[in-house]
């Protein structure tokens, strides 16, 4: 049976990439080198596969057909958006219908992918945590397309995927690693919502039928944002978060409800589903983390771990 390994939670940002810190007190800086710390401290521990809870930024999931979680099984392919690694990633297939069967069984419906596209909301954690070489199991998670799964919904779903790995047959060490949030303000994509109209609102229903073109557009949007020194992050929320995780307090962070969370860490904090489901998974608390507000990458930039992180 497999061994659960730990846990691991970080922010993910497309400026990691395109506007990385232009020195060791650049915006960012903290936070990539306590992400260095992280995968140093992932190495040591070795993990033989990795589960990482991640959502999707309309790359692969559109409202034509929305689910709320899919799991990829034998195939995942990187979209290569906000310059991510692109291409086929190793898939830990034994262990992702383990758990498939066991999130079935207890009686979550989960979308089935045999071919899953993953961007930089699972392969961004990915390769920073892992290196890139770990096989994985990517679980989306929508957080970006309203109606989202419930946070209770999403604590449920970590807690059956911690028995589903507690009874795995995969003979290895499992780490989870949740990518998300925290604290950051986007546009709306609900195609309820009277502003979203005209091409931009059928992109995101129709976005399928060429998710190359819906991207190429849509990405110099996402790039103008950043840079923006003055950009909206809510580190107090973010730290008080982190706090949370570090006591085992989920309760008061479902208790926020949709609403609540989304006045308090903007409409891009429903990302932090992704965390509640992987603490669940690990039922252990964080016993390090790390924090720093980076408006010019629109995000509060956290990270935190279940173990020792030197």
């Amino acid at each position: 049976m497999s061994t659960i390994a730990g846990f691991v939670g970080m922010s993910h940002s497309p400026f990691a990439t395109l506007l990385p810190p232009s020195g060791p007190d650049g915006p960012g800086a903290a936070f990539l080198d306590s992400i260095g710390r992280v995968r140093a401290a992932v190495a040591r521990l070795a993990p033989d596969a990795v589960v990482v809870i991640g959502p999707d930024h309309f790359h692969a999931n559109f409202y034509d057909v929305m689910p709320p979680f899919v799991l990829g099984v034998e195939e995942a392919i990187g979209f290569g958006d906000f310059d991510t690694t692109a291409g086929p990633l190793p898939v830990a297939a034994e262990l992702a219908w383990s758990v498939h069967d066991g999130l079935t069984g207890a009686g979550f419906d989960l979308s089935l992918s045999y071919a899953l596209t993953v961007d930089h909301g699972i392969v961004q954690a990915y390769e920073m945590v892992t290196g890139g070489s770990v096989p994985l199991v990517p679980l989306v998670v929508n957080t970006a397309a309203p109606p989202l799964p419930s946070l209770d919904r999403c604590v449920a779903l970590g807690t059956s995927l911690g028995a589903a790995l507690d009874a795995a047959a995969f003979p290895g060490r499992v780490l989870v690693v949740a990518s998300g949030g925290l604290s950051h303000w986007l546009p709306t994509n609900d195609p309820r919502d009277p502003s979203v109209v005209g091409e931009r609102r059928a992109a995101l229903i129709h976005g399928r039928r060429d998710a190359r073109a819906f991207a190429k557009a849509r990405e110099p949007r996402v790039r103008a944002m950043g840079g923006n020194p003055d950009a909206r992050v809510n580190a107090e929320w973010d730290r008080w978060f982190l706090r949370r995780l570090a006591d085992g307090d989920l309760a008061a962070i479902t208790a926020l409800g949709h609403d609540g969370l989304e006045m308090c860490a903007g409409s891009g904090g429903h990302e932090i589903r992704t965390w509640l489901v992987g603490q669940a998974a690990v039922r252990a608390p964080l016993r390090w983390c790390s924090y720093e507000p980076v408006p010019e990458w629109i995000t509060g930039m956290g990270s935190g771990a279940s173990f020792a992180v030197a």
